[in-house]
């Protein structure tokens, strides 16, 4: 490590006095004015992490569903997976260090995580539309140069995208190509081979109204449109050429205040959804006959999933284990349904992605989704591997399809993390191969009577 670099990049990135900022779940998130030193030094970690685990590690730079002001960062692991607990102490220790403590902070890291200086380093980075974002992108890229890690800056990308290009990486590209390309190919070609089952496509033009929250989802659904097959009509709003970013509109809104965004006029009957700043988060809804709103949240398409998902289990006549994950927030009338009428284990976690994904990897097939629609299905390697041999070589029809359209979910779905683009697709397909409508999904079950609120504090 050269100390004198290291000195003096840090007084380019000095640390504001009396600030102290904890990592969770979300990595850090406050101003964006207060973020230039935390961003070198996520860099840094980033470095020292990667050496650790001798692979690509991923930093985005973004605040979610926060408002436009603000920002944050967080770290991804090989796997395209949240950062290990153990090391959000350390970006805690690190974010908080004084100028002249950073030196020694490094060198306690390197010791307690077996750190071999030695290694290689290499780090993704990507960062959401907020006007902040790039300039903090250039902090991490010194954090990062200071330590000799090789990096790769892919610039505006979904948080899910980078988490995904991060897991092809390290999979040696076993998961997939790491580039957009990549992505968009792997995706709309499961996708285009589900839509092809489904009942009468002649007349499935599907129309979709699609809330961007003002934030980069816009941008990357407009690059992905050409890849998506004829039948799918999506129609953008909020797209970030006007508003500022998750302001009056995106997922978070419409889920606390139970109305459309602005910006998005809803005839009755029309399916439409909301993403959030960074495109992790999708919530559904539509408005009834009598003008009625009707919100479709996280709990609603877990159990959509897993509705789908338990027939084709059956029909493959697999013994394969599935559970949905939820958390306290969940909706009660939705794990009456999930343990009562399909008959599908429910296990209750403490809230954060974290912990959700966590106990999903215990299953074969692992559904969670937190109640705001951050959530995605796990298949592990023992059922991935089975589901494409029944595929390939079953010789029953009827199996053998329903492993076809396994293996096609299978693809389409970002086992990384929540992904709304995906999480969209995988909605719209089982729509379309259900022939169901927003209204008949949503009638699955009635939610109980309940209320988000947010409550200011000083």
């Amino acid at each position: 490590m050269d100390s004198e670099a290291l000195k003096k990049y840090s007084a380019l990135h000095p640390k504001p006095a009396g600030l102290t900022l904890q990592y969770g779940t979300a990595g850090f998130r406050t101003k964006a004015e207060q973020l230039d030193h935390v961003m070198f030094r996520m860099g840094l970690l980033a470095v020292l992490r990667s050496k650790a685990m001798v692979s690509t590690i991923g930093i985005m730079v973004t605040a979610s569903h926060n408002p436009e002001e603000d920002n944050g960062v967080k770290l991804v692991d090989p796997l395209g997976e949240m950062l290990h607990p153990s090391w959000e102490e350390y970006a805690t220790q690190l974010a908080n260090a004084e100028d002249q403590e950073l030196q020694n902070i490094i060198a306690e890291i390197c010791q307690k995580a077996a750190v071999n200086q030695h290694k290689d380093a290499s780090v993704f980075l990507g960062r959401d539309t907020r006007p902040s974002s790039e300039k903090l992108s250039q902090s991490v890229i010194d954090g990062i140069s200071v330590l000799g890690g090789q990096y790769h800056d892919y610039g505006l990308v979904t948080t899910p995208q980078l988490h995904y290009m991060v897991c092809c990486r390290n999979t040696q590209g076993q998961y997939g190509e790491a580039t957009l390309e990549g992505y968009y190919k792997k995706i709309s070609k499961a996708f285009t081979e589900l839509i092809k089952q489904s009942p009468s496509p002649g007349e499935s033009q599907r129309h979709l109204k699609i809330d961007c929250a003002n934030g980069i989802g816009a941008l990357k659904l407009s690059e992905m449109e050409p890849y998506f097959p004829k039948e799918v009509l999506i129609h953008l709003y909020n797209d970030g050429t006007k508003e500022k970013l998750n302001h009056l509109c995106g997922a978070d809104f419409v889920k606390v205040h139970q109305k459309p965004p602005r910006g998005l006029d809803m005839k009755p009957n029309e399916r439409c959804c909301s993403f959030d700043g960074d495109a992790d988060r999708i919530v559904y809804y539509y408005k009834d006959a009598t003008g009625h709103f009707h919100l479709i949240d996280g709990d609603k398409i877990a159990t959509l999933i897993s509705v789908f998902l338990k027939e084709l289990l059956t029909k493959v006549g697999h013994t394969l284990k599935m559970a949905v994950v939820q958390t306290a927030y969940a909706n009660g009338s939705s794990t009456r349904y999930l343990e009562e009428t399909l008959k599908v284990p429910v296990h209750c976690v403490k809230t954060g992605v974290k912990h959700l994904h966590h106990k999903a990897q215990e299953f074969d097939v692992g559904v969670y989704f937190e109640a705001n629609g951050h959530g995605t299905v796990l298949f592990s390697k023992a059922a991935e591997t089975k589901i494409r041999q029944l595929a390939k070589e079953e010789k029953d029809d009827g199996k053998r399809e329903a492993a076809k359209v396994l293996e096609n979910m299978i693809d389409l779905i970002n086992q990384t993390v929540g992904d709304a683009i995906s999480d969209m697709l995988v909605i719209e397909a089982i729509l379309a191969l259900k022939g169901l409508t927003a209204q008949q999904w949503d009638a699955l079950y009635t939610d109980l009577p309940n209320r988000l609120l947010k409550v200011q504090v000083s």
